[in-house]
């Protein structure tokens, strides 16, 4: 095996992966090249797919160029196919309503998000905590679910769960500060690390490391755990009930920080789609341990080439 800090020669690339080139003759714009120049191709199938979803499946309520037929095929092998998202404003039901109105019916079970796996690490680690959630409708409800006591009395708080909150504000900040500063009872956890959320066209929404921020700032605390991608959390509990090494896996997503860093920090193989955050540019500078094997400009490019032929693909299908 080679090791990861060799240079590889210019037809392959770690990870089972192998570059690709375009076809003679096409003309590229600067982008393009950039984009097709960085692409790296499995040469493989594997057993399990794990996707991160806004990015990667789809992008706001449109499916990405290839996303539908991967899955189908994907599916039709027999390969088990999990959906990731560190997004904590919606349940998995929410999300799998969405997939099947994009035409991807998937079942609840097939879903994780932060949602899910804080509800578990209270639930495993801290059963009799009293939590203050800063956070939106669908977090609260599954610790409603779960039977988690809530509250938002400094005096009984053990936990403060920062999240991705739109209705952040000093109310809750003085609640959160009063717990762990005044009454030096509670502790801070947080449903994941991500800065902010992308949306179509470039824009963004600060997200749940913003509002951990604020806490941390004026309390002079540290967040003590947080559940989402790359915390291999969402990975356990993704791949539950599947019989499956993890180098027999891969994680597919846009973002450098956490998708693709949690796949290389437990030994899977991590694809890149450069759909969403992540573009070429960005990995020009990034230490090879740090660079995933896998880089797609669309991610039906999942499935190796040799696939592609056989069914006849071309990248003129939107689906």
């Amino acid at each position: 095996m080679r090791a990861a800090s060799e240079p590889l020669p210019p037809s392959a690339t770690r990870g089972g992966a192998v570059a690709a080139r375009p076809e003679p003759g096409t003309v590229l714009d600067d982008a393009t090249a950039t984009a097709r120049d960085a692409v790296r191709v499995p040469d493989r199938l594997y057993d399990a797919y794990l996707f991160d979803m806004d990015g990667t499946i789809y992008l706001g309520d449109d499916l990405l160029p290839g996303a539908g037929r991967l899955i189908g095929e994907l599916r039709s092998r027999g390969k088990a196919v999990r959906f990731l998202s560190n997004n904590p404003t919606k349940d998995p039901q929410q999300y799998a309503d969405k997939l099947a109105h994009l035409g991807l019916p998937t079942p609840i079970e097939e879903i994780v998000n932060t949602t899910v796996t804080m509800t578990r690490w209270l639930l495993d680690n801290h059963p009799d905590a009293v939590v203050f959630p800063i956070s939106e409708a669908p977090l609260k409800h599954a610790f409603e679910a779960a039977g988690i006591h809530m509250s938002d009395d400094p005096a009984e708080i053990d936990i403060v769960v920062a999240s991705y909150d739109r209705g952040f504000n000093y109310e809750k900040l003085q609640i959160a500060f009063d717990a762990i500063w005044f009454y030096k009872r509670a502790r801070l956890v947080g449903t994941n690390p991500d800065r902010f959320c992308p949306f179509p066209g470039g824009r963004g929404e600060p997200d749940c490391a913003a509002v951990i921020a604020a806490v941390e700032a004026c309390t002079d605390t540290i967040c003590e755990a947080n559940l989402g991608k790359p915390n291999p959390a969402m990975l356990h509990a993704a791949l539950k009930g599947i019989d499956v090494e993890l180098g027999d896996c891969v994680m597919v997503g846009d973002r450098l920080s956490t998708d693709i860093r949690m796949g290389l920090d437990t030994g899977m193989a991590a694809a890149l789609v450069l759909t969403g955050e992540t573009n070429a540019e960005d990995l020009r500078t990034l230490a090879p341990k740090d660079t995933p094997g896998i880089v797609l400009d669309r991610i039906d490019r999942l499935l190796p080439s040799e696939i592609w032929r056989q069914a006849g693909w071309s990248e003129d299908e939107r689906v």
